[in-house]
């Protein structure tokens, strides 16, 4: 012992420079080390008697995690709250433990997780993205991204966790229609009304693909779910009527230039108005304006169509297929949904009719806002056991989808609602939301609401919603609105929002492009592909710059010194020598180089030098944590010197952010060193290949399966039962009319080749004449129109006097002969330019002077949708009795380029009002006003009370902001008389050299008859026949005359005579008859031949309204109206008594069978 106690002392003395706790120093060293490498369990305790991850020998393989998902634990731990091994790394999500839950039986995730719950989700950033209304919104495959696309051309990328802007998509020229990511998180693509779909890499923001394709706005657009080797598809679909198939390499991401193609335009005018894929991919459905439902097969080597569903009777708006299987939904402004599956050769339907409602005392009061009922948007639950519908009653109602009964009606809304988006995993839950900017989340079980939001935005009111996604993981939803927001809502505390500008552009957003060949843009300041420059500055709606704080949170710049952002202040001299403080962002100058190009130029080159120094290689790693970037800052040692010519917008200023181009820096100009760090950026990442893979396979098994059961129900033998049916209802001539239709007298077409109103035929029976009606028949002219005993009469329609109230008298502008300029008095074939604005002005003046009660919900506008003008043909006409007395037009569309109808149209009720500017326009007038192409300063006169007044064009803007293509009252005049007014071009005139001016400036000169003959509408080829129109006319005149000589024809020689029968004018709300024809006639009022077969027609039309059906009068007033009928018809007779022998031989032919049989 002694031995060893004396070695030990040497030991000591020889190395005295080692301290008492060297071992816990060199302990204290290598633990951190180690934690570095592998890292202990518990951190923090120092031990050297430790073991498994607290041991100082550990190595990488004691520390392996293991996996254990939640049903491992739930078996462990019989459902109870597992604790965790020390060595899983990861606790499982909810949703793996909820799930373990349910499969022991110890809970079910309703239980786990209440409806109630969802009342914690809130608001935590509105955000002022966009300068336009944004109707897109969709989440990237992780929910780690939001994409928003906007009516301002443009596509942004959001962080779904902190609400930073990360980048924007330019490229587009019009409104953002529709968006798409594919499902490998690689991909974007973008819709527009520019006709062009663009795809962008997530990756690095590069473009892709630029897809020219289609003639007209993509109105959807949609990434394929199968998966075929490396072939994906895309498809978009237009308002050209035409689906596009565009065909993808999943791994090269290399587009083909050419798609299948599909044109599916039943008649001109027809859109592909929505679209959805199966949740395999094997089957897309499309919903057209046509009515037509149309079903395309991607199991074949190339896509192909196999059904075109015909049920719906108007626009099909809406489609939807499940989430598993092969079932989908349809949604129509026909009032119903049907839920579509494929059996036996055929794709049979269940109707789900919103007029159906509830039993019981739970009727929302809302049922009856409507009459026509429309179907808005169509969605399913996570589960497929339920279909929910938005009718344009403002009410989502809730469908058993395998029965077709409604279960719950869900009230709330006070605006159309056309936003339904399921929850991604938990089928109880809905979202919805609308005009009306109100969020609901609903519980479909209950049928009840469980929170809603309302998106009032300060000083503006509130704004519309139009689009909402919910994330993947069911945590986070996002809202877009009319007014350029993003709505970002979620579970947990709003920390990480706050940390944002409420308005985040970047100063690049709206710089112009230029444009290649294939339609890929650059940037035209820097000449740099938009995804190549590098990091833009963050401003806000004016274009003033964030401070420092808010530009870190630009991609790139999240670790740059204060100095190395961009300046806020800088002192600047102005055009008199005198220096000033200015917003160093905001300055321009005419010079090759702006200032900001120099500043960003100089800290450039000063941080390269510096990290070259530091022995750093530059490098940008763009979005990274650790990222260094291109900076901006103030250089103390220079000099600013330029005109202050403001480029960004101050507070108050018009062009605010739309601006930014102006100081276009060019030391935005990317560098190669600029392009390697671009290259290796990832501002959206790919998911894992995991969770890839089992995705891919999980949709691979879905399209297999969708192809088994359509191969096996293509086998099956086919029920004719629904064929029989459609194949006898056209055999026997039955035809379906809208029943919106409320006039007797429209009809189909309105051509040359128009027949007027056809009466109501009857089927021919036996009948005996008593001497009674002999006796009617002699005494013809005493009786002439006498009034039906049975018709009842509104009270005060007759005066002291007897006579009728001057109210109840058609209007002069119906009664007139002469035909006039203005005001318009529609006939039969018009073809006519409809101003919406012009037609909400009368609205308003009627009910402004309570003229007449009038439902705002039937005008045309709230009905469907309707441009600030619109081309259109008048196909039916009719009067309704007053007072006032209305005219009633049905409109058909046109197409604008061949001129035909596109099969749909519109109703308007209207009168003609003293202060209220004409809307229907003749499209000859209209053509002939826009070739003039009037500009400022030009002289011009204008046919005011039968006088000519002149006046000076002073400027052109629209009439209403909300209408800015409209002509309609475009131009700002001053009139020579110094009165100042506003004036479409139709009501312009050109003066012609020599014209006499008036004596005295400011006054008016009398129009002759030749001018006004001038002015009037010139009938086109074909309109009045073979002839032209004064031998039409004169032909017919002298076949009037003639017939005027019959004594049956002279009761409707004159117009009626009113103090004989007051109640006339009460009960015919059109008064015509052959002397004001022949008038017309005279005076060329008729602008073709339909116009004047038409007005023929009303004779008997009146007759019959006014008199017994069967009462001698109507029959006389028949044989009329037939001859002159059948002689304008056959215009090489040019003796009508002629006709009038042979209609009578007619007659007695058929009397004498009839006595026959």
């Amino acid at each position: 012992t002694e031995k060893y106690q004396e070695e030990n002392k040497q030991l000591v003395a020889a190395n005295a420079h080692i301290p008492p706790d060297y071992l816990l120093k060199i302990c204290e060293r290598i633990g951190p080390l180690l934690d570095k490498e592998i890292p202990q369990s518990v951190p923090g305790v120092q031990t050297l008697l430790g073991v498994g991850r607290q041991s100082l020998l550990r190595d990488a393989k004691d520390c392996k995690s293991t996996l254990w998902n939640g049903s491992a634990f739930a078996a462990l731990h019989r459902g109870r709250p597992p604790e965790l091994p020390a060595n899983y790394v990861k606790p499982p999500n909810v949703v793996n433990i909820t799930s373990a839950r349910q499969l022991t039986g110890c809970s079910r995730f309703s239980h786990i997780f209440p409806s109630s719950a969802y009342q914690h989700i809130k608001m935590h950033k509105r955000i002022l993205g966009h300068l336009s209304s944004v109707y897109c919104v969709a989440f990237d495959r992780s929910g780690r991204r939001i994409f928003t696309g906007s009516d301002d051309c443009l596509v942004k990328i959001w962080a779904t966790d902190d609400g930073r802007l990360l980048a924007t998509l330019r490229g587009h020229s019009a409104e953002i229609s529709d968006m798409a990511v594919n499902y490998e998180n690689t991909l974007i693509a973008a819709g527009s009304c520019d006709k062009v779909v663009r795809v962008w890499c997530l990756r690095t923001c590069a473009p892709v693909a630029v897809l020219q394709g289609h003639s007209a706005s993509i109105t959807s657009i949609q990434f394929c779910p199968s998966t075929k080797g490396t072939t994906r598809y895309l498809t978009s679909t237009g308002a050209d009527g035409t689906i596009c198939f565009w065909q993808w390499h999943v791994k090269t991401m290399k587009f083909r230039d050419r798609p299948v193609k599909f044109t599916e335009r039943s008649r001109p005018g027809v859109q592909i108005s929505c679209s959805s894929f199966s949740s395999g991919g094997m089957f897309i459905t499309t919903g057209s304006t046509d009515h037509v439902i149309r079903i395309y097969y991607l199991g074949s080597e190339t896509p192909e169509k196999i059904a075109e569903l015909e049920s719906h009777t108007d626009k099909v708006v809406a489609v939807q297929f499940c989430n598993n299987g092969d079932r989908f939904v349809s949604g129509s402004r026909d009032g119903t949904a049907r839920i579509w599956q494929y059996q036996q050769q055929e794709w049979k339907s269940i109707v789900l009719d919103m007029a159906t409602k509830m039993t019981g005392n739970n009727v929302p009061s809302g049922e009856d806002k409507v009459t026509k009922l429309k179907v808005t948007m169509v969605a399913w639950d996570r589960y497929d056991t339920t279909v929910i519908t938005a009718v344009n009653n403002f009410l989502l109602k809730v469908w058993n989808s395998i029965t077709g009964q409604l279960l719950h009606t869900l009230s709330g809304h006070d605006d159309e609602v056309f936003v339904l988006e399921a929850h991604p995993f938990d089928q109880r839950i809905i979202l919805s939301a609308g005009h009306d900017g109100n969020i609901f989340i609903w519980d479909l079980d209950r049928g009840t609401k469980i929170r809603n939001y309302f998106n009032m935005i300060e000083g503006q009111g509130h704004g519309a919603v139009f689009d909402c996604k919910f994330s993947p993981d069911g945590n986070h939803f996002a809202c877009t609105d009319s007014h350029g927001h993003l709505l970002l809502f979620g579970f947990g505390c709003s920390k990480y929002y706050e940390k944002i500008p409420d308005q985040m552009f970047f100063h690049t957003d709206y710089r112009p492009l230029i444009r290649d060949a294939n339609n890929y843009v650059l940037d035209e300041q820097t000449q740099q592909a938009p995804h190549l420059m590098p990091p833009p500055f963050l401003v806000d709606v004016d274009g003033n710059p964030h401070p420092t704080k808010f530009q870190r949170l630009v991609p790139g710049r999240e670790n740059c010194k204060d100095e190395q952002l961009i300046p806020q202040l800088g002192y600047v001299a102005n055009g008199d020598g005198e220096v000033v403080e200015q917003v160093i962002g905001q300055q321009t100058n005419d010079q090759d180089e702006s200032i900001l190009d120099g500043i960003i130029r100089e800290l450039q080159r000063e941080q390269d030098l510096r990290l070259i120094n530091e022995g750093d290689v530059p490098h940008f790693p763009v979005g990274g944590p650790n990222g260094e970037a291109d900076s901006l800052a103030e250089s103390p040692n220079m000099d600013i010197y330029s005109s202050p010519n403001i480029g960004l917008r101050r507070s108050g200023q018009i062009e605010g952010v739309r601006q930014m181009h102006n100081n276009a820096p060019r030391s935005q100009m990317a560098t190669e060193r600029d392009l390697m760090a671009w290259s290796r950026r990832v501002v959206v990442n790919e998911l894992n290949s995991g969770v890839s893979r089992v995705q891919e396979e999980c949709r691979t098994a879905k399209g297999d399966i969708e192809i088994s059961l359509y191969t096996v129900e293509k086998k099956k033998k086919p029920s004719y039962t629904t064929q029989r049916v459609s194949l006898v209802l056209q055999s026997i001539g039955l035809h379906y009319f809208d029943s919106s239709s409320e006039y007797s007298d429209w009809t189909a077409d309105a051509g040359i080749n128009l027949q007027p109103p056809k009466r109501q035929t009857r089927q021919a029976t036996r009948k005996i004449c008593s001497s009674s009606e002999e006796e009617n028949l002699k005494s013809l002219e005493e009786r002439q129109k006498k009034p039906k005993q049975t018709r009842k009469k509104k009270g005060g329609l007759l005066s002291m006097a007897g006579e009728p109230n001057e109210e109840w008298f058609a209007p002069q502008w119906i009664l007139d002969t002469i035909p006039r300029r203005s005001p318009f008095v529609p006939q039969m074939g018009d073809e006519l330019i409809y101003f919406r604005q012009g037609h909400e002005a009368y609205v308003r003046a009627v009910r402004k002077s309570k003229i007449y009660s009038l439902n705002l919900q039937k005008q045309p506008w709230n009905k469907m949708d309707l441009r600030e003008q619109e081309f259109v043909k008048i196909v039916g006409i009719k009067y309704e009795v007053g007072p006032p007395t209305l005219c009633c037009l049905k409109l058909a569309f046109l197409d604008p380029i061949s001129g035909k109808m596109t099969g749909e149209s519109f109703s308007i009720k209207y009168h003609d009002m003293p202060d209220v500017i004409d809307f229907l326009v003749l499209h000859q007038f209209y053509n002939e006003a826009k070739e003039r192409n009037w500009q400022i300063g030009d002289r011009f006169r204008s046919i005011i009370d039968d006088a000519w007044w002149f006046g000076t064009v002073e400027s052109q803007q629209p009439f209403q902001p909300e209408y800015p293509d409209s002509s309609f009252q475009c131009y700002s005049v001053h009139w020579d008389n110094n009165e100042r007014e506003k004036m479409s071009p139709w009501d312009m005139e050109p003066i012609p050299e020599g014209t006499a001016f008036p004596d005295e400036v400011g006054a008016g000169v009398p129009v002759s008859q030749e001018e006004l003959t001038a002015l009037l509408y010139k009938p086109q080829e074909g309109e009045w026949g073979a002839h032209s129109r004064d031998e039409e006319c004169e032909r017919v005149i002298q076949g009037i005359n003639h017939l005027l000589s019959l004594d049956f024809a002279s009761p409707f020689a004159v117009p009626v005579d009113l103090s004989a029968y007051p109640l006339y004018c009460t009960v015919v709300a059109y008064p015509t008859d052959l002397n004001t024809i022949r008038r017309r006639l005279e005076n060329r009022f008729y602008r073709r031949i339909s116009a004047l077969m038409w007005e023929v027609r009303y004779i008997e039309h009146n007759a019959r309204t006014f008199n017994e059906p069967d009462s001698p009068i109507v029959k006389a007033a028949k044989i009329v109206t037939d001859v002159l009928l059948r002689f304008i018809g056959d215009q090489s007779c040019t003796d009508i008594l002629d006709t009038y022998n042979k209609i009578k031989a007619e007659e007695l032919n058929s009397v004498n069978s009839f006595s026959v049989f």
